[in-house]
């Protein structure tokens, strides 16, 4: 494995995200406080608890969610594409590295992103509500899989792009919405019986349920079905990216 290429690229990644700091980390924090005063405040201030936790403490890990899954696909995808977009990606296809150290590089940093993300927006919630943490190292394992995971979802997306329009639309027209319909804002057991069914077509619900059992010791599904669904999704990502790597695709382009 050639160590001093990937680490460079791991290392040209995170200083990328060092630079533009306002938009990369203050943004989204900023964005969901808004959430936690809006929903957790206001409208928490009037709902019963759900499943023994108060409503504003039940959101925070689906904020959360909200926040590592759109800024994992966003950086996964935004990383590669650049590379194509200027036309730097053919050193970094001359160079002595392999698709799976690329993919690597590319994907740590961009997961790396989304942790040091989620763990601020947590630490920010203390500000608005208090919330306890049951099991902390699934916890991290959770939000790791899950910065991971998107972050290769991402990356597919930046190799498929070709445009800064096809770079947002599947953020904003399909991760957003399942994201709001994946269990952030409420318990999936409040929906009518059909409508928990078709939900359980939705990945994010997975994630959001096994990242909440992971602080409440309690959850919509069993945190065996939210670790083996969120790694079924990570095969196929990888899956996805062999095949592209293998056949070529748009990866010049």
């Amino acid at each position: 494995m050639n160590i001093h290429a990937l680490r460079a690229i791991y290392l040209f990644e995170m200083a990328r995200f060092r630079r533009s700091i306002m938009q990369s980390l203050f943004a989204p924090v900023v964005s969901t406080s808004l959430y936690f005063i809006v929903f957790g405040s206001a409208i928490g201030s009037r709902m019963t608890s759900i499943d023994g936790v108060t409503y504003a403490a039940f959101i925070v890990p689906g904020l959360t969610m909200l926040s590592v899954l759109g800024q994992s696909v966003s950086n996964g995808s935004f990383g590669i594409y650049m590379q194509r977009f200027v036309g730097t990606i053919y050193e970094v296809l001359s160079a002595p590295l392999s698709a799976a150290e690329i993919v690597v590089a590319y994907v740590g940093a961009a997961a790396s992103k989304s942790v040091i993300i989620g763990v601020v927006i947590l630490l920010t919630a203390r500000c608005f509500v208090p919330y306890s943490v049951a099991h902390p190292l699934w916890m991290l394992t959770f939000l790791v899989l899950t910065s991971v995971t998107f972050s290769l979802f991402g990356f597919i997306i930046g190799i498929w792009a070709d445009g800064f329009e096809k770079l947002q639309i599947i953020p904003l027209m399909v991760i957003t919405p399942l994201t709001f319909l994946g269990g952030s804002f409420y318990s999936i057991n409040m929906l009518p019986e059909f409508w928990q069914k078709v939900t359980l077509c939705n990945p994010v619900v997975y994630l959001v349920s096994g990242f909440r059992w992971s602080f409440y010791d309690t959850s919509d599904l069993s945190v065996t079905t939210s670790l083996s669904m969120t790694l079924v999704f990570m095969l196929i990502c990888l899956g996805i990216i062999t095949v592209i790597f293998k056949t070529g695709y748009r990866i010049k382009n």
